[in-house]
Formats: C-alpha cells, sequence, structure tokens
C-alpha cells in the first residue's frame, strides 16, 4: 500500500503529522466561525456572505499563485502562507476574547484568510507531489485526504467543546498554535529550488496552464465536474450551521456533532482509496449521486437521520475531490503542475463564494429543507447527465 509506505518515510511522516495538527486547528476555527456569524447576526444569509468572501479571493489569487508555485521554492511559499494564517487567528481570538469582535470584522478576516489559503492550496498540492515522489502520489493524496477528513471529524468536536466550556476564542487560539508544528517541520526541510521554467509575464505563464485545461480531454471534464459538484453540494461550511441552528434548533455542541457526521463519511471514502489505489471515473459520478442523496434526505422531516445523511455527504464530497484531484495530477506534466492545480483550485475554491452564497439565499427564501430539495434535484440532474455520457477513450491514471 503506498499511503503506508510513505508513513514509513520519516521526511514525509512529520510533514504529514504537522500538516494534520495544522488541519485541527482549522477546522476547529471553522466551526467557531460559523457559530459566530450565527450568533452575531442569526442570518444564514450572511453566514453564507462569510463563506463567499473566505472563498472570492481563489477567483483572484489562484492563477499567480500557480505561477509562483512553478517559479519559486514551494517550501518558501508555504511559511509565508501558514505563517499569515497563525497571525490572522491570533487576531480573532484577540478580537473574541476583548469581546470587541463585530460582524464586519468576520467578514474582513474571512477575506484575508482567504486570500492566504488561495495561494496555500496549489503550492501545496504541487508540493505533496514534489515531496512524495509521482510515483507515489495517489498514496499520497489518499493518505492526505485521509488526515485532512479525520480533522474535519475531531476538529468540530473539540471546536463544541472549547467553545462550550472556554469560549468562542478558544477554538480561534487553538488554530493558531495547531500551525506551529508545520512552520517548525517546514524550516528543517530542504529549501529547494523553483523549476526554473516561467519566464516573462505572469498571465502569459498562467494562459499555459489553462490551454492544458481546455486541450487535454480528461483534465476537461474533471474540471467540469468539479464545478457543478463545487457549486450545489459541497457547501457544508454554510449547508451544516444554518441547517443545525434554523431547522433543528441545536446548541453549539449538537452542531459539532453534524459536522462530525460529514467527517465519518469522508474517513470512509479517504480510507476505500487508500486501499484501492488508483482513481477511478466513476467513482466521480457515484460521489455526485452520494452529494444529491444527502441533500434529499435533508429535505425529510426525519431529525433522526440528519447525521446519517450528512455521512453519506461526506462520502460523496471525499470521493469526489480524491479521484479528481488524483487523476488531473497524474495527468500534468511537471513543469506546468503549479499552474494546472491553480487552475484546479480556481474551479474548486472559486466557485464557493457562489456555492456558499447560494446556499444561504435558498435557506432564507425556500427554507432549510426546501433548499436542500433544491440542491438535491440540482445534483441528481448532474449525476444522472455524468452517468449517460461516455467519458474519453483516455479517461485513466495514466493519462
Amino acid at each position: 500500500m503506498l499511503a503506508l509506505a510513505l508513513l514509513k518515510d520519516p521526511l514525509y511522516r512529520s510533514y504529514w503529522l504537522s500538516l494534520f495538527a495544522s488541519q485541527m486547528g482549522t477546522w476547529m476555527q471553522a466551526a467557531a466561525q460559523g457559530w459566530l456569524v450565527l450568533l452575531l447576526t442569526g442570518s444564514a444569509e450572511r453566514l453564507g456572505l462569510v463563506v463567499a468572501l473566505q472563498f472570492l479571493p481563489s477567483l483572484l489569487f489562484s492563477l499567480p499563485a500557480g505561477v509562483l508555485a512553478d517559479r519559486y521554492p514551494k517550501r518558501d511559499l508555504l511559511r509565508f502562507t501558514q505563517g499569515g494564517m497563525t497571525l490572522l487567528a491570533l487576531a480573532m481570538a484577540f478580537l473574541v476574547y476583548t469581546g470587541w469582535v463585530r460582524y464586519e470584522h468576520v467578514l474582513f478576516f474571512a477575506f484575508l484568510y482567504g486570500a492566504l489559503n488561495a495561494m496555500d492550496q496549489p503550492v501545496r498540492q504541487s508540493f505533496t507531489v514534489e515531496l512524495a515522489g509521482k510515483e507515489r502520489y495517489p498514496g499520497a493524496i489518499a493518505l492526505n485526504s485521509f488526515g485532512f477528513n479525520t480533522s474535519r471529524l475531531v476538529g468540530p468536536a473539540v471546536a463544541g467543546f472549547l467553545i462550550a466550556f472556554y469560549g468562542m476564542g478558544a477554538a480561534y487560539l487553538a488554530n493558531a498554535l495547531s500551525f506551529l508544528p508545520i512552520l517548525w517541520v517546514l524550516s528543517r526541510l530542504p529549501r529547494g529550488e523553483g523549476n526554473g521554467v516561467v519566464q516573462g509575464r505572469w498571465w502569459t505563464e498562467a494562459l499555459e496552464g489553462i490551454r492544458f485545461v481546455l486541450g487535454h480531454p480528461v483534465v476537461r471534464r474533471v474540471v467540469g465536474l468539479i464545478l457543478f459538484a463545487t457549486l450545489l453540494g459541497m457547501n457544508f461550511q454554510t449547508l451544516v450551521p444554518a441547517y443545525a441552528r434554523l431547522v433543528l434548533g441545536l446548541s453549539a455542541t449538537g452542531y459539532g456533532f453534524l459536522l462530525s457526521s460529514v467527517g465519518v463519511g469522508a474517513i470512509l471514502a479517504a480510507l476505500i482509496m487508500a486501499f484501492t489505489g488508483r482513481p477511478r471515473p466513476w467513482r466521480l459520478v457515484l460521489g455526485l449521486f452520494a452529494l444529491a442523496l444527502a441533500h434529499l434526505g435533508l429535505a425529510l422531516k426525519l431529525p433522526g437521520l440528519v447525521p446519517f445523511f450528512l455521512a453519506v455527504g461526506g462520502f460523496g464530497m471525499i470521493s469526489v475531490l480524491i479521484n479528481a484531484n488524483t487523476l488531473v495530477q497524474l495527468s500534468v506534466p511537471d513543469r506546468l503542475r503549479g499552474r494546472v492545480m491553480a487552475v484546479y483550485s480556481l474551479v474548486m475554491l472559486g466557485t464557493g463564494p457562489l456555492g456558499a452564497y447560494l446556499t444561504g439565499f435558498l435557506f432564507e427564501a425556500l427554507g432549510g429543507r426546501r433548499a436542500a430539495l433544491v440542491l438535491g434535484l440540482a445534483l441528481l440532474a448532474v449525476g444522472v447527465f455524468q452517468l449517460l455520457r461516455p467519458w474519453p477513450k483516455d479517461a485513466s491514471p495514466q493519462a
């Protein structure tokens, strides 16, 4: 198994463990942010706006970040992004602890945090291949996804505990501290070099990545599928807190439990990929149907089954993301990796603002269950279209 073999590599193991700690803090902060906005405003639409602003920078900065990833040492870029997010989390913890926090502060924080994350995503995804080696990449992405979703499972539950007993600021402070291990590990890794292949104006080089995506039949199909899946089915940062508070009337602890339910399904999907290895296009379609089922289930008046449907949604989300990311990464030449993954991140994260706001708007306009029904039917339609449309003949990991 490639995933277990990677853990025997001390260099990769230290990177993975420190990244896991950082992701734990990130999910704790995400849970706290959603709850904080609802306490400050009581509005699902305003929560959607916060999530939208956090994803908006992906539209603005993903492509330049991809050029940077191909031009400069990725380790240095990651130290900058991870360090910046540390400072932002400390600032929010200070505002919450002093009682000075306002909705406008959360909006501003979300935008800045999103800007750093927009740079971090393509650099980190390219760095993963660089550190693991392309032949071990399927195992690396399955392992990273397992860590990401274990943190999604545990982080919100821990955040619910911290919020209930120590206040909202504790979750932000915990996130700031969670970045320290990865900053230490990055400082000990070899600096590396940029590819040295990117010359001239950044937008000219960014266009080369866009042309590759549009010209490669498998990559084009995968990126298009990610667009619709993200727009309609992966807005759990808006969906779960709004459904928990406005439909079910849960406490912070109950909200953390629902977020953890998403993580249970996500971990199951990551484990399946870790054991089965190579990605397959049909798993993308299966993931879309799982996302549709999850939303349709939330439309029913069955509160006892809400954790189950959210777990199905987590399974669908990670089934789509792992297979999509790996299919793209294994199709990309090394010299274009940063720029192509920037286009991938642009689509995946850049549609987040519209998707998050759309989810919040539908909650306000239709109510929680009807909003889930509309999104579920739309996802079902996309899944049927993908099922009936043949995949390109070179739809394989070796393409």
